[in-house]
């Protein structure tokens, strides 16, 4: 989830966007001293000291201590409450989880597979909302404590405009808007893959590295670009649609309207389609009893099946991965990053996935 806030009225002027980064830095370094908040913004110890003051009278910090240092007695700030906190939910072609989190990024509550079909319709964004509703009033959280709430979206989005142009793009009016007008909650729209790459630079893999690349290999495939420790959005927030690569000369259409792109090789949709058509072939696998009653396979009914040891899925996962081997070798000579971070759910079947060229 994209790390941003609504804070007060002032939320856009000067102070509150001071106010931003001190947070930002809090949440990326844990606790701190004045000194080190004042010599990262370079501001004075003055400015600083009251900014954090007026946080705490916002409710967002609870704690303001003196700590001797080798300088001297310098104050530090250490604490943080439950809330004022931040909402974040994510989903799948099956489900959806949510999340809420505090100003340190630890999760006071999540809760993943909740049903939920995702449908380009009015109907499933209203569903959506239904969800996150139940998911506010089931919280110990006064909902007015909730400052803002981040929804990852896959595909195409502009999150300073709030458009998604790849799923529920209904209006002419930005997404983030439609969703404020349902939940009178602050929204923010990021992508997906965006989203969790920032969220291993701040919580997971990441230490110290400041020049990353997070590859999402999913039903799609995409990148997260992380450079000198910034998140890389491109001009309009359409950074990192990696799968769209045109890599092979095949008449395979992607669902991005061309041919030939890398994530018909190379993702999760790329092992279903493969498998399907191996098995009319007359290949084996444990999923065949689901193929013949035309039930719905998930990338979770994909994953179990290499997990179980099915050779026909491991195959085709060992060439999918030599093709994104290839891909992400290209992005190295691209990027020259200081660590690939590999995620999403086809990431979560081990040993047996391993890009290679």
């Amino acid at each position: 989830m994209t790390t941003k806030f609504l804070l007060s009225s002032d939320d856009n002027t000067r102070s509150g966007l001071l106010k931003k980064k001190i947070i930002h830095y809090y949440m990326a370094n844990g606790d701190a001293t004045i000194a080190e908040v004042c010599k990262e913004m370079n501001l004075s110890i003055p400015t600083v000291t009251k900014l954090i003051s007026e946080l705490q009278e916002d409710g967002i910090y609870s704690t303001l201590e003196n700590k001797r240092l080798a300088e001297g007695v310098n104050l530090v700030f250490t604490g943080s409450i439950p809330y004022p906190a931040i909402c974040g939910r994510r989903y799948t072609e099956r489900s959806t989880e949510s999340s809420i989190l505090d100003f340190k990024g630890d999760k006071i509550r999540i809760e993943q597979n909740i049903p939920y079909t995702l449908e380009n319709t009015p109907a499933a964004l209203d569903h959506l909302c239904e969800c996150i509703n139940e998911f506010i009033n089931s919280l110990p959280i006064p909902r007015e404590k909730i400052l803002s709430i981040g929804i990852n979206i896959s595909g195409r989005v502009n999150p300073f405009a709030g458009y998604s142009y790849s799923i529920f793009y209904f209006e002419e009016k930005p997404l983030s808007q439609i969703l404020e007008e349902k939940l009178h909650i602050k929204i923010y729209i990021e992508n997906d893959t965006r989203s969790m790459a920032y969220g291993e630079y701040l919580q997971g893999v990441v230490k110290g590295e400041k020049n990353i690349l997070f590859i999402n290999i999913s039903w799609g495939l995409g990148i997260g670009i992380i450079i000198d420790g910034k998140v890389y959005f491109g001009k309009s927030g359409f950074s990192g649609e990696f799968g769209h690569f045109s890599f092979f000369e095949n008449e395979i259409l992607c669902h991005c309207g061309k041919k030939g792109c890398l994530e018909t090789g190379a993702s999760g949709s790329a092992l279903y389609r493969t498998l399907l058509e191996r098995y009319k072939e007359g290949s084996n696998t444990i999923l065949a009893s689901k193929i013949d009653a035309g039930e719905y396979i998930g990338l979770s009914d994909l994953i179990d099946a290499i997990q179980k040891e099915d050779m026909l899925s491991i195959e085709i996962l060992e060439e999918i991965g030599f093709n994104l081997g290839k891909g992400i070798a290209g992005l190295m000579n691209i990027f020259n990053p200081e660590l690939v971070v590999l995620g999403g759910p086809l990431s979560q079947t081990g040993e047996s996935f391993k890009p290679t060229y």
